[in-house]
């Protein structure tokens, strides 16, 4: 346990690494390493809010997405600076990172989805149809589409080699905060700000389960933020400060 000066947005836990990587309000991101029990030197560049931090394991890199409208990319061995990306005009909200590695998504509140090469981070793409900003993107365990979830409520597919839209899905009343998929069945699942979590088929986007009071769940009674699959179990959290975990049957 450590003290920090201001509210905590994103947390990380690269792979591989003892550390722990916490976005914080302020712009600045803490490091926590396990072994020597203590905060390292934090990385200090963003003078707004981290919104969310993800790490490429193939380049031993650390990705840091900010309300500067920027991406940090820093090396996760000296803790350096390496480079840094003009994304968007407005808010960077979310990262996800191709299975292998050669893609990455950065979900924009200017409403929109930009696509980079993780190999010289050019960039390739921009992804447009959301209404409203983005605050969550996944892509599929294989990496052929990447689906996106907005506060528009809407969560749309798309080909990830074209970047056409190949679907696009009215999944809730309000905003889609969090998109993730199982780990091992033909499933993900989408949490929201109508309180509800809802599971989709990976392969046929159809609906197949909804979690929510209404269909008699003890649920969250306030926004659904974040959702985790573990070990076969989902993982849910909100607004209401509550962890729930689901036995989900398929």
């Amino acid at each position: 346990m450590f003290p920090v000066i201001s509210s905590v947005y994103a947390i990380h836990c690269p792979e591989g690494y003892p550390l722990m990587f916490s976005g914080l309000r302020n712009g600045e991101v803490l490091v926590f390493d396990f072994i020597q029990q203590k905060l390292l030197p934090g990385l200090r560049l963003h003078r707004k809010p981290v919104f969310d931090i993800k790490s490429v394991n193939s380049k031993k890199e650390l990705l840091v997405a900010s309300e500067d409208g920027t991406v940090s990319i820093w090396n996760m061995d000296t803790l350096q600076l390496v480079h840094t990306i003009k994304v968007s005009a407005d808010t960077v909200r979310t990262i996800s990172i191709s299975p292998d590695e050669r893609q990455v998504a950065f979900g924009c509140r200017d409403n929109d989805v930009q696509i980079y090469d993780m190999e010289d981070y050019a960039h390739i793409g921009t992804l447009k149809g959301h209404t409203m900003a983005v605050f969550s993107t996944q892509y599929s365990p294989d990496g052929s589409y990447l689906v996106t979830g907005s506060r528009d409520a809407q969560v749309k597919i798309w080909n990830t080699t074209t970047f056409e839209l190949m679907q696009n899905i009215p999944a809730h009343l309000f905003a889609v905060n969090h998109i993730a998929f199982h780990p091992e069945q033909p499933y993900f699942a989408t949490a929201s700000m109508d309180k509800s979590i809802k599971l989709w088929g990976s392969d046929d986007f159809k609906l197949y389960k909804i979690i929510s009071r209404e269909k008699g769940f003890e649920t969250h009674f306030l926004s659904v933020n974040k959702i985790l699959w573990h070990n076969g179990q989902l993982l849910s959290t909100g607004d209401d400060k509550r962890i729930i975990l689901w036995d989900v049957a398929f």
